[in-house]
Parts: C-alpha cells; structure tokens; sequence
C-alpha cells in the first residue's frame, strides 16, 4: 500500500476551490493558501478570503489515486503534477513532492489569517543565503525556516521549494535556534 504525500499541483483557469470542494466531498485532505484582499464587486468594494496563490493546490494522497481521479473524473482535468526541475539535462524529471514536516509548517504558517505573514514571490529572495532556525517559543513554535533579508528586514521564511514561500514578519531573535 503506497504512503499518503504531498503533492503541490497547479490547476488551470483559476479553478482551486472548485479542485477544493470535489476533494472535500471525497476525503481527500488539501490546502489552499488563503488571504484577505480588497476585492471589487458590483456593490462597490468587499474583503474577501481569497487563494494567495492562484492556481495552486495541495493534495494528502498516493499518486496511484491522483492519477486515477485525474484520468477517470471529468472534474479532476484541470489538476496538473508539478515537476522537479532538472538541474542538468541527464536528471528525468519526477512528480514533486512535498516532505511532511515542510508542509505541516508551510500549512501552519499560511493558515494564519493576519499582517504577520506574507507570501512572497521567489525574486524577493532567491539567491540569497540564510541561516536554517527553529521557532522555540510563541505563535510558531516548532516550525523551522530559513532567516532571509526581504526589503531591508530579517524574516524567518517557510518555503516549498520552488512552489511557494511565506515569510513571518517579525519572530524575536531570542526565540529562534539554529539547525
């Protein structure tokens, strides 16, 4: 029997929630990274939970049963496996996965619905070297990340690599140990 993992996968044409309903209605543990954002309708202006990042899912299965949903369910079309990019040409490229610590923190962190958080796109900080910390105390306690410099300040990050990234606003550095 294959082991339940993570897999980041992108759905086309904005359809995430609806991706998220259909996997509700069958078990299927997912996530969406939400936030709040100011959002126009035609009343004027709402603030709305909204997916942060557009046209991306989280799915807790086997590959086995993703692909069969995907291949036998008419509404499972727009899923798409993400790959890992091949960092030479002679590596075949496999379905990324996602380990489950990384995921519980991303998940614990991108759950919090407040300004202490921010996704961030990966030009804010690729190429930027960090220390790998553990939060020991308050809010985020137990969740590891890497201390970055994003616009002048130091962040504690939490990152999927090359999918999405979270950055926590401000953790005291007396509640951080380095890995």
């Amino acid at each position: 029997m294959e082991r339940l993992e993570w897999f980041p996968m992108r759905v086309t044409y904005h359809r995430e929630l609806k991706i998220k309903k259909y996997l509700d209605e069958i078990n299927i543990e997912n996530f969406i990274p939400m936030h709040h954002e100011i959002v126009k309708t035609k009343d004027g202006q709402k603030r709305m939970l909204v997916p942060a990042i557009h046209n991306l899912i989280f799915i807790h299965s086997t590959q086995e049963v993703l692909t069969e949903l995907k291949m036998t369910r008419k509404e499972f079309e727009p899923l798409r496996y993400m790959m890992n990019k091949s960092r030479s040409g002679d590596t075949p490229k496999s379905i990324l996965r996602v380990p489950d610590k990384e995921m519980e923190d991303f998940i614990r962190v991108a759950s919090t619905q407040d300004d202490s958080i921010m996704y961030l796109d990966y030009k804010d900080f690729i190429g930027k070297e960090g220390k790998r910390v553990r939060i020991e105390e308050g809010t985020f306690a137990g969740v590891e990340g890497v201390i970055k410099r994003i616009k002048k300040n130091k962040h504690v990050v939490v990152q999927i690599e090359g999918v999405a990234a979270i950055a926590i606003a401000f953790v005291p550095s007396k509640y951080l140990s380095i890995l």
